[in-house]
C-alpha cells in the first residue's frame, strides 16, 4: 500500500473489485492530482485528523447546521455531518462536467418553455402525451404562464455517479427546488477554518462567483427591468427538513426569509406584509413545491402558498424561480428521451448520458422491463412516501408477479433502470481513511446570457462499507468537493463591485408580522427561564439550610418560596396545590421543574421553546449569536435532562445558563440596530419581566406575615431580582417593606423595577410603525400610558397600610393583579396589531418534500 495513505491509518483502505476509485488508479498508486492533498495528510497524522474531524462538527453544530428528518418523532432536528477529506476533481475532468451541466441545463431549459408553451415535442411524437400528463409535475393552470424570458430553468442540480468504467452518470435531475447549495458553502467555510494551510496549497476554485451569478440572476428575473428588485426566499418553515439552508441563503445572499402567510396577492401583484406596511415583491426564490404554492389554481389543501400567485405570475408582475410546474422536468421518464431532445434542440450527443432508462409506456420497452425484472430497478414516475424504488433482483417470485401485474395495469406510470455501480471515494472513518460509495450534485444557474456551474458541489458517502444509500435521509455523511484550479483562484466577494463613485441610501429590511412575533416571544421565553432559573437558584440553598439547620422559621420560609416558584411558572399543581408531602420532601418536584420538557412552564419545556423560537427565525441572529443559542439549549440537554443530576449540580447548571441569557442579551444589544425587530424583541423582554416580577411580588409579598419571616422573604426576593447589591447602596438600612417595593415597583432608574419595564415599553410601543389617526393614541398606547400613570400615582405608603383583620395588604394586591390584566390586555392588544397573519402549520407533508439530500 502506498506509504502516504497507510500513514495515516488507511492500511485497510482497500479498493474494491471491478469499482472505479476516485483517489487509487491502480490500488497501490494516487492519482496525481491527489498528490499534494494526501502528502499534506500524511503530515498530519491520524491523531491530528481526528482533532481536525471533531473540530468541523463542532462547527457546523455552534453555526446551526442541521438536516431534519422526515418520521422522526420527537421532530428534533440532525447535525449535519461532513467528513475532513474532501473530493478532488482534476481540472480536465472538470472542464467535461462543466460542458455537460451547462449542456444539460440548456436542453432541459428547451423542454420546459416547449410543455408549457407550443408544446410541439408533444405533437410531433417527440415526447408521448401520456408520460407527461400522467405526471404530478404537468401543472395544466401553468400552461401559457411561463414568463417571455431565454431561459426560465433558473435553477438547477443533478446528481452524479462514476460508473465502474470511470464515465460520469446522470441518475437523476432536479428543478423543482433544488437544494444543497448552500450546505456545499457552509461546507467549503468550515473545510477551510479548518484545513487552511492545505487548502490554500491544493488551489482550489472558490465558490462565492457561483453565488454571484445566482444573485445576479434572479435580479435580472424582475418584471418591468426594475432596478433593485425585492427578492424574497420562500420556505415552508423551521420543521422543513433543509430549513437551514432556506435561512442561511437568505442571510448570505441579503434576501428576505418568508413563509406563505407573509405574503398575500391584491391587484394581480404580491406583497410583503410587514410592519410597515405592504411592500410589494417582485422575485420569489421558492423552496416549497409548485404544486403547493397557489391553494387557489393548484392544491387546494394547501396552506404553505400564496392564494392567487398564479395570476399574478400571468400578469408578469412577479417572477418565480423555478417557474411554477418546472418540477415536470424531475419525471425520470424523460431520462429515456432526453438523446433524442438533444438532437432534435441542440443537434449535440448528450456530454452527460444519463443512466439507461426505459419507460413502461411503450410496449417494446415495457416487454423488455419485465422480462428482465431481476437487472432491473423499478420506478414510479410519481415519488411517492413509500418505497421509491425497488430492486428487482430483491424481490421474491410472489413479489415479481404483482409487480408485473401492477405494471401491466399502469404502464405509463412505470420506468425501469440499469442498476449503475458508483465509485467509491476516501472517506476518514473510525480513525481510517476507508472507500465508501459517493453520490456527487453539482447546482447550476442561469445568469446573463449563459448558465454558470457551480465550481464543487454537494458530495455525499455512505456511512457503512458496501452501503450504496447515501441520503443523509439515511444517516449518509456529506463532504466538500474541491475543484483543482490551474493557478491559485482570485478571491471573490460577493458584495464587491467594480469601484464608481456612486451614492446609495441604506435601505432597512421590512420586518414580516411571523419574525416579529416570533421575535417578541424569544424575549418572552429568555425572561421567562430568567426569572424562573433566578428564583430556583435562590430557592435551592434555602433547602439545605432547611435540611441541615432544622430551623422552623427558616422552612416557613421556604414554603412561601416553593408556592411562589409554583406561581411564577405556572406549573400548577406543584407545590401550590399539592399535598403537605412534596412542601416536605420537595427535591423530585424541583427535579422535574428542571428536567421535564414534556411539562409546560417547566425550565427544560421553556429551554426548548426558546431554542425552537430562534431557530424559526434563524436568519436574523449573527452567528456568534446562533451559537450562544446552541450552547444554552445543547449543555441544558446534556447536563440536566439527559443526566443523572442533582441539586448540588443543578445549583451549578443554574449559574451557567443564567450566565449564557446574559451572553445572549449581550450579544443582541451589540448587534442589532434599534429598528422593528430589536423593539420586538424588547417589548417581548419587558412585558414578560414585568409579568414575572409582579407574580413574584403577589406570591411573597402581598401576604402578611410575621416581621422576621417578613424580613427573610424580602431578603430573598432582592436577591431573585438582582437587587440586594442595589439596595444596600441606596437604603444603607435595614430591609423594609416599603423601600423594597419603592425599588422594586416605582424606580424608573432600576432596571429591574416594575416602572423601568412600563417606561420601555411606551417607549418601544410608539417607535414601532402603526398607522394612527391625526393626534390619536393606538389601542396599545392607551394601555400601557393607563398602567404606567396608574403606577406612577401611588403611593408606597398606601401600599403597606394595615388593615384590621386583613391578612394581606389590600392596596398591594389590588394594583398588582390590575397590572396583570392590562399586562396581559396589552399582549392581545400587541398580537392583534402586529402579529394577527394565520398560522401556517410548519411541517411539510410527505407528499410535499424537496428533494432528498
Amino acid at each position: 500500500m502506498n506509504e502516504s495513505i497507510d500513514a495515516i491509518g488507511a492500511q485497510f483502505y482497500a479498493t474494491k473489485l471491478g469499482v472505479y476509485d476516485e483517489m487509487v488508479a491502480k490500488e497501490t498508486k494516487v492519482l496525481p492530482h491527489w498528490e499534494r492533498f494526501m502528502a499534506a495528510i500524511t503530515t498530519l497524522g491520524s491523531e491530528q485528523l481526528e482533532l481536525r474531524r471533531r473540530e468541523v462538527q463542532r462547527l457546523l453544530r455552534e453555526n446551526g447546521v442541521t438536516y431534519n428528518v422526515y418520521g422522526d418523532t420527537q421532530k428534533l432536528s440532525r447535525p449535519w455531518r461532513l467528513d475532513p477529506v474532501p473530493l478532488l476533481i482534476s481540472s480536465e475532468e472538470w472542464a467535461l462536467s462543466e460542458a455537460g451541466l451547462k449542456q444539460r441545463a440548456e436542453l432541459l431549459n428547451l423542454v420546459l418553455k416547449d410543455i408549457y408553451g407550443k408544446q410541439r415535442l408533444l405533437k410531433k411524437g417527440l415526447l408521448p402525451a401520456e408520460l407527461i400528463f400522467a405526471h404530478d409535475g404537468f401543472l395544466h393552470p401553468c400552461v401559457g404562464a411561463l414568463p417571455e424570458k431565454q431561459r426560465q430553468l433558473i435553477v438547477y442540480s443533478a446528481n452524479l455517479a462514476r460508473g465502474h468504467n470511470g464515465r460520469m452518470w446522470v441518475l437523476d435531475d432536479r428543478s423543482q427546488a433544488p437544494s444543497g447549495a448552500g450546505y456545499a458553502l457552509e461546507n467549503r467555510i468550515v473545510m477551510t477554518r479548518v484545513l487552511p494551510d492545505i487548502f490554500r496549497e491544493t488551489q482550489v476554485h472558490r465558490l462565492a462567483g457561483f453565488f454571484k451569478a445566482l444573485r445576479k440572476g434572479l435580479a435580472e428575473l424582475a418584471p418591468h427591468n426594475k432596478e433593485d428588485p425585492r427578492i424574497v426566499v420562500l420556505t415552508p418553515g423551521s420543521l422543513n427538513e433543509t430549513y437551514f439552508e432556506h435561512a442561511y441563503l437568505a442571510s448570505y445572499l441579503g434576501f428576505t426569509l418568508v413563509q406563505g402567510d407573509d405574503l398575500t396577492v391584491r391587484d394581480g401583484r404580491v406583497w410583503l406584509k410587514s410592519l410597515d406596511g405592504l411592500q410589494p415583491v417582485d422575485v420569489i426564490l421558492r423552496r416549497v413545491d409548485d404544486s403547493f404554492c397557489d391553494p387557489l389554481e393548484l392544491r387546494s389543501s394547501s396552506r404553505l402558498g400564496v392564494a392567487g400567485l398564479l395570476e399574478s405570475v400571468r400578469r408578469k408582475n412577479v417572477a418565480i424561480a423555478n417557474p411554477l410546474g418546472s418540477s415536470v422536468l424531475e419525471n425520470p421518464g424523460l431520462l429515456a428521451f432526453l438523446p433524442r431532445l438533444s438532437r432534435y434542440f441542440l443537434n449535440e450527443e448528450l456530454m452527460l448520458p444519463s443512466v439507461a432508462t426505459w419507460w413502461c409506456g411503450q410496449r417494446r420497452e415495457r416487454d423488455f422491463v419485465l422480462q428482465n425484472l431481476d437487472r432491473l430497478v423499478i420506478k414510479p414516475i410519481n415519488r411517492t412516501t413509500g418505497n421509491y424504488a425497488l430492486f428487482g433482483g430483491q424481490l421474491s417470485s410472489k413479489e415479481k408477479e404483482q409487480l408485473r401485474a401492477t405494471i401491466l395495469a399502469k404502464p405509463h406510470g412505470f420506468i425501469a433502470q440499469e442498476q449503475v455501480g458508483f465509485s467509491t471515494v476516501p472517506a476518514f472513518i473510525d480513525h481510517h481513511i476507508e472507500p465508501r460509495f459517493a453520490v456527487l450534485r453539482h447546482f447550476v444557474v442561469a445568469s446573463g446570457d449563459d448558465y454558470q456551474v457551480m465550481p464543487g458541489g454537494l458530495t455525499r458517502v455512505a456511512r457503512h462499507q458496501d452501503d450504496f444509500i447515501v441520503s443523509n435521509q439515511a444517516g449518509g455523511i456529506s463532504k466538500d468537493t474541491w475543484v483543482l484550479a490551474d493557478e491559485p483562484d482570485q478571491q471573490i466577494s460577493l458584495w464587491t463591485q467594480p469601484t464608481r463613485d456612486v451614492s446609495l441610501s441604506a435601505v432597512t429590511e421590512p420586518l414580516t408580522s411571523r419574525a416579529a412575533d416570533n421575535l417578541f416571544w424569544v424575549g418572552r421565553h429568555l425572561e421567562r427561564i430568567k426569572s424562573s432559573a433566578r428564583l430556583l437558584r435562590t430557592i435551592l440553598p434555602k433547602l439545605l439550610e432547611v435540611q441541615e439547620l432544622k430551623d422552623p422559621l427558616d422552612a416557613q420560609c421556604l414554603k412561601v418560596l416553593l408556592r411562589a416558584l409554583t406561581q411564577v411558572t405556572g406549573t400548577y399543581p406543584g407545590f401550590v396545590l399539592g399535598d403537605a408531602e412534596a412542601l416536605a420532601a420537595p427535591q423530585n418536584e424541583l427535579l422535574a421543574l428542571a428536567k421535564n420538557a414534556n411539562r409546560a412552564g417547566t425550565l427544560a419545556s421553556s429551554i426548548q421553546a426558546f431554542a425552537q423560537t430562534a431557530f424559526s427565525i434563524r436568519d436574523v441572529w449573527s452567528q456568534d449569536t446562533w451559537r450562544c443559542v446552541d450552547n444554552i439549549q445543547r449543555r441544558w440537554q446534556q447536563r440536566v435532562v439527559q443526566n443523572e443530576c442533582d441539586l448540588e449540580q443543578l445549583h451549578k447548571n443554574l449559574d451557567d445558563l443564567i450566565t449564557g441569557f446574559v451572553a445572549f442579551i449581550g450579544l443582541t444589544t451589540e448587534s442589532m440596530t434599534r429598528e422593528a425587530g430589536w423593539l420586538m424583541l424588547d417589548s417581548g423582554r419587558r412585558l414578560e419581566r414585568a409579568l414575572a416580577l409582579v407574580a413574584l411580588l403577589r406570591a411573597t409579598l402581598v401576604q402578611r406575615h410575621e416581621p422576621a419571616l417578613q424580613n427573610q422573604l424580602l431578603e430573598t426576593v432582592l436577591v431573585s431580582t438582582d437587587s440586594l447589591s442595589i439596595y444596600r447602596r441606596r437604603y444603607r438600612s435595614m430591609i423594609q417593606l416599603p423601600m423594597v417595593l419603592e425599588l422594586l415597583l416605582m424606580d424608573e432608574s432600576h432596571p429591574r423595577s416594575l416602572a423601568f419595564q412600563l417606561h420601555q415599553l411606551s417607549k418601544h410601543i410608539s417607535d414601532l410603525p402603526r398607522e394612527r389617526g391625526k393626534g390619536l393614541l393606538s389601542e396599545e398606547e392607551r394601555l400601557i400610558l393607563k398602567a404606567y400613570t396608574d403606577l406612577r400615582l401611588v403611593r408606597v405608603s398606601e401600599l403597606v397600610k394595615i388593615e384590621l383583620d386583613s391578612g394581606v395588604y389590600s392596596e398591594l394586591e389590588n394594583l398588582l393583579s390590575s397590572m396583570t390584566e392590562r399586562l396581559w390586555q396589552l399582549y392581545e392588544v400587541l398580537a392583534q396589531a402586529y402579529f394577527s397573519h394565520s398560522q401556517v402549520p410548519q411541517l411539510m407533508t410527505p407528499t410535499q418534500s424537496e428533494d432528498d439530500l
